[in-house]
């Protein structure tokens, strides 16, 4: 059981802080919601969440809010993340995370009516879909927050926030970086918001892939319409004397309908001990995971690692979340 002491409502002051930077109430379904200001905002409260469970575990902030937890595609850290992050806070979860199958979407109950009826339980929903602007419908059909926890091949804005505090937080600036995206950058959501984010810093970028799987070009023109530097290449070595962040992603099996084509690529990248031999020494290895093959084991044990990290400090980033949509942070 959790040791959750008493936090008192918020001031005045506080309120209206909440208040200018527009979360209470409203859906977090884009990258493109968020300003430079905003997610320092949101970095702050993670710190403070962060620094909070290290000294009691979790709080009654949210105490009789309910969320609900609808995952029409497997996930753990997501999931988990949330589901954390919201018991944390001393609120409760309905977790529809492992059997979508077996709910009424069986029976073709729509998205539209899954979203009505759970939201006749909930304060909250956190969404995962297959299909690109499945969290835009659910939260036109909602009144109340919707979470995009990633739609398709379209975002994953709360993975992204949790990419950038990490690399904020790994080594202390955002601005004068050099971040280099590895693998399947046609299919991977957590890059195209992450990119997205991205073009609001001061940073050079990289985009590493195999052809088949280069950045959209929608992606592409945002990051040069925003005066980047930015290069394209096919090989690691390439950038890997240079990167400040190397963000590794497996390749998606799910997204190809033609598996001879993911066949050829699946084990295009891996990051070993011996390619790090040749990154700076601050340099940090970050994936959103699953991985598959692409980083190898052995690099778990390299301090420049962070995607452990990275994984804990996405429970601080949706702690801050819920309590910001909740009007609580």
């Amino acid at each position: 059981m959790i040791n959750r002491p008493r936090i008192f409502s918020l001031d005045d002051t506080q309120q209206s802080v909440l208040n200018e930077h527009g979360f209470h109430g409203q859906d977090i379904l884009s990258v493109n919601q968020f300003t430079p200001a905003s997610l320092d905002y949101i970095f702050d409260v993670a710190e403070e969440m962060r620094a909070m469970v290290g000294r009691k575990g979790g709080a009654d902030l949210l105490q009789g809010r309910v969320l609900s937890c609808l995952f029409y595609e497997p996930s753990t850290r997501t999931s988990a993340s949330f589901i954390a992050a919201m018991e944390r806070l001393g609120g409760s979860v309905i977790p529809i995370t492992q059997g979508v199958q077996f709910s009424s979407v069986s029976k073709g109950e729509t998205l539209h009516d899954t979203i009505r009826t759970l939201e006749q339980y909930s304060d909250v929903i956190v969404l995962r879909h297959p299909e690109k602007g499945a969290a835009a419908i659910a939260a036109a059909a909602a009144d109340i927050p919707v979470i995009n926890a990633g739609d398709g091949a379209g975002e994953h804005p709360t993975q992204a926030l949790l990419d950038l505090f990490t690399i904020r937080e790994e080594l202390g600036r955002l601005d004068g970086l050099h971040i280099a995206m590895v693998g399947d950058l046609r299919y991977g959501r957590t890059v195209h918001s992450l990119t997205q984010l991205l073009t609001g810093y001061d940073v050079q970028l990289s985009f590493v892939s195999p052809e088949i799987l280069r950045l959209p070009l929608d992606y592409m023109n945002q990051v040069r319409d925003a005066g980047k530097t930015v290069r394209e290449t096919y090989s690691v070595a390439d950038v890997i004397a240079s990167a400040d962040v190397l963000y590794v992603t497996r390749v998606q099996k799910e997204r190809f309908t033609d598996l001879a084509q993911y066949e050829e690529v699946k084990d295009f990248y891996r990051i070993t001990p011996e390619l790090m031999d040749r990154a700076k020494p601050n340099a940090i290895v970050m994936h959103p995971l699953p991985r598959v093959n692409e980083i190898d084991v052995r690099v778990d044990t390299d301090p420049r690692a962070a995607y452990f990290r990275q994984v804990k400090n996405g429970m601080y980033i949706r702690m801050a979340l819920l309590a910001a949509v909740l009007g609580k942070a």
